[in-house]
């Protein structure tokens, strides 16, 4: 991969991995249920977890819709479940105890974030493009320097959206308010369905 490619691609995935979406909303809100050491496996699924989603897209994932079309159809209908429930219980996450300053609840596991990835409509929406774009031949050394980059850039998105809860929560000291930021960010999960339900054109 040449250095402008690489370039272009390491602008490409910081972008796609840095917006608004599913994985950052829940991030943020975990960061401010939760805390950021507590939502570090959370963030490190994510940062592990999709790459390794855009590695097997790579080696041929995609080929099972092409030979089964009503799988793509069965995976939209289980990534618009979980989204909702997800974000019921993020709407529904009790306030912090005083005497702990810990949410009651957990945050989402290492295994749990990984696993959300194949269900996460705007992360199937980054594979698809990223190796389209950047690993036309679909060759080994192509899809794991997209893999590669897509780990250093959610590295710094997972970090910089954790963080930003964690200083979100200094604003939300009351149980009220806490309550009420939790189900605008359920709020908004549920708007990143839109495109999925009902996409323009």
């Amino acid at each position: 991969m040449t250095p402008d490619l690489l370039a272009a691609l390491a602008t490409f995935a910081l972008v796609t991995v840095i917006t608004p979406g599913p994985n950052n909303l829940m991030l943020m809100a975990s960061g401010t249920n939760f805390g950021f050491v507590r939502t570090i496996p959370h963030m490190l699924g994510i940062g592990l977890g999709f790459p390794l989603m855009v590695f097997c897209v790579g080696l041929g994932v995609m080929r099972v819709f092409d030979l089964w079309p009503l799988s793509y159809t069965l995976l939209k209908a289980v990534s618009v479940a979980y989204l909702l429930w997800l974000a019921w219980k993020i709407a529904h996450a009790a306030p912090p105890r005083a005497a702990t300053e810990q949410a009651e609840g957990t945050p989402l596991t290492f295994l749990q974030s990984a696993a959300f990835q194949w269900v996460n409509p705007k992360a199937w929406s980054m594979a698809l493009s990223a190796i389209t774009l950047y690993a036309t031949g679909r060759d080994l050394a192509a899809v794991l320097w997209v893999a590669g980059v897509y780990v250093a850039m959610s590295t710094i998105s997972t970090t910089s959206w954790t963080v930003l809860g964690q200083q979100v929560r200094r604003l939300l000291k009351s149980p009220g308010r806490l309550r009420l930021f939790n189900r605008v960010m359920a709020a908004l999960l549920v708007a990143t369905l839109v495109p999925v339900l009902w996409p323009a054109g």
